[in-house]
């Protein structure tokens, strides 16, 4: 096993955190009462009324393959390689789900566009990271 450069740990537990924050905004979404649904706007509303379950259970997919990949980065093992690869597979099926089936772009505004690029590109950075992390000897 070779040694781990300090900035990985530092990574590792930063996008721990963020996708830590993803379970949460996913469990708030999934806890929105219908009362608390009534107050959103209607675009807002219109959305969470077409979102495919699928859909649902990919950004599930995405946020807890989030945390138990950087988990096993944390924790140094290959297999988070897998589970980060997972995690951006689920990211892009509710992509899909948002913004082609549904056209959340139109519904949700650009700030959501914008909000699920960067969860995008941190999914891919992830992948990378690990696939590096464990090309250079840094899993086990």
């Amino acid at each position: 096993m070779n040694a781990v450069p300090a900035w990985f740990k530092v990574v590792a537990v930063l996008a721990l955190l963020w996708n830590v924050l993803g379970c949460v905004a996913f469990f708030a979404d999934l806890r929105l009462s219908p009362a608390e649904l009534a107050q959103l706007p209607e675009a807002q509303q219109a959305l969470y009324a077409a979102r495919p379950a699928w859909a649902v259970a990919a950004t599930g997919l995405a946020v807890f393959g989030g945390v138990l990949g950087c988990l096993g980065l944390l924790l140094r093992r290959k297999w988070a390689v897998v589970v980060l690869a997972l995690s951006l597979l689920g990211i892009v099926v509710q992509d899909f789900g948002l913004f082609v089936l549904v056209d959340g772009a139109s519904l949700a505004g650009p700030v959501a566009v914008v909000m699920q690029a960067v969860v995008l590109l941190v999914g891919i950075a992830l992948l990378l990271l690990a696939r590096k992390a464990r090309v250079q000897g840094w899993l086990v």
